[in-house]
């Protein structure tokens, strides 16, 4: 019996949070709206960004790396509101 449940919380996790998957697309940094850069600079001051993503929600997820070279992200919504701060 415990063998199951074993399985079963594996696949649960395996399996992610149940939520409808988001369809992810590759942008060029020339094609983010400059406000929208502009702000991912001012929550992460002092970040090289380098790599941007459009979700199907029409977010857009902007990444660079720190001085330290630890990885940043920001994802901002079209209208500026920034969803998180990683």
């Amino acid at each position: 019996m415990l063998v199951v449940g074993v399985v079963c919380l594996v696949l649960g996790v395996a399996g992610g949070c149940g939520g409808p998957q988001q369809e992810i697309s590759a942008l060029r940094l020339e094609e983010v709206p400059p406000e929208l850069m502009k702000i991912a600079a001012e929550k992460l001051p002092g970040v090289k960004f380098d790599t941007a993503f459009k979700k199907s929600s029409g977010t857009i997820e902007i990444r660079g790396r720190a001085k330290n070279g630890k990885i940043r992200e920001v994802d901002i919504r079209p209208d500026g509101t920034v969803e998180e701060v990683e």
